[in-house]
């Protein structure tokens, strides 16, 4: 029975030896699997062919993503999961809304956390290493790790004491025929994507905070379809809120007897200070002009008002503004 947590930021395991999940727990062999799964590239209509650029801004193709995987570990655990989830999605929203919110973080936590693992191992064979370890920040590394050790919980029993790691947010869209797209931000772990007649918005390391937020919004959207143009003016809300979000969470990790239990700390901490930076209209119509420019909303249009930026909401029910 597992009962140690990996932990691959401690010594930088990110050289494909070992499996990106679970280290060296399991003894059967490497296998590499792409990040992107089959089953996501047939319904997107991809080739696999498509580009994407990493942060070091190298070009790879959606097929050229892959992570080292047990293959145990990869039959019995991550397989199961996608099998779920490509049904779920084959249902459309109807579907998708009756997944445990659990498992599509640990969906959703995996295709990101794939995505920092080839970004880390690019990294370290880049000898980005100084004498403190990566270069790169350590409140984001702990970010990544507790990330890591949450979506164990694909092929280990993790309790998670009284709170969720994560807002998650599932909309029905108007059409049922919208194309795949998706939308990651890795420093800030948050996720968003759509396809046929949903919408999905992650923010996958602030316990909630970012949903409470835009709580104003999201009761007044209730199970109200959006169009596509509302659904992408609320991802950007989300992904500029995560921004704004200024607290490094914190945990208490403790294996016991083939289980891992997580705690929350307090977010608050000793500070008084307000757990989201101000938010600026200026700002968020920079991020809204880029979620918009399919339909070619322009900065000067949004802008026009500088107190009330553009809205397919009504009322807008934007935050308040500083």
């Amino acid at each position: 029975m597992v009962s140690s947590i990996y932990q691959p930021f401690k010594n930088f395991d990110f050289k494909y030896e070992n499996c990106f999940l679970s280290g060296d727990t399991f003894k059967t062999p490497i296998v590499q699997t792409t990040v992107l799964p089959g089953w996501l590239l047939k319904v997107a209509n991809f080739s696999g062919e498509e580009q994407i650029m990493l942060l070091d801004e190298t070009i790879r193709s959606y097929n050229e993503l892959k992570v080292p995987v047990n293959e145990e570990l990869l039959t019995h655990f991550i397989t199961p999961l996608e099998d779920k989830i490509s049904a779920a999605f084959a249902g459309g929203y109807a579907e998708v809304s009756k997944l445990k919110e659990v498992e599509l973080f640990q969906w959703i936590g995996k295709f990101l956390y794939s995505l920092v693992y080839i970004e880390m191992h690019a990294a370290v064979g880049q000898q980005q290493l100084s004498s403190d370890g990566l270069n790169m920040s350590q409140g984001l590394m702990h970010k990544f790790g507790n990330l890591h050790t949450m979506i164990q919980s694909i092929y280990l029993n993790v309790e998670f004491e009284d709170f969720s790691p994560w807002s998650l947010v599932i909309v029905p869209l108007e059409k049922d025929d919208i194309p795949f797209s998706f939308r990651d931000e890795i420093n800030t772990l948050t996720f968003s994507l759509k396809l046929k007649d949903f919408g999905i918005i992650a923010c996958l390391q602030d316990n909630g905070t970012n949903k409470r937020y835009h709580q104003e919004i999201l009761d007044q959207i209730g199970k109200q379809p959006l169009t596509e143009q509302q659904f992408e003016e609320l991802c950007a809300r989300f992904f500029y809120s995560a921004y704004l979000f200024n607290r490094l969470p914190e945990y208490t990790i403790m294996p016991v007897e083939g289980s891992i239990y997580i705690d929350a700390m307090p977010l608050r901490g000793t500070t008084n200070k307000p757990l989201f930076d101000v938010w600026q209209h200026k700002t968020y119509a920079q991020v809204l002009e880029n979620f918009w420019k399919p339909w070619g909303n322009l900065l000067m249009e949004i802008r026009k008002d500088p107190n009330a930026p553009t809205s397919y909401f009504n009322p807008p029910s934007l935050p308040v503004a500083g």
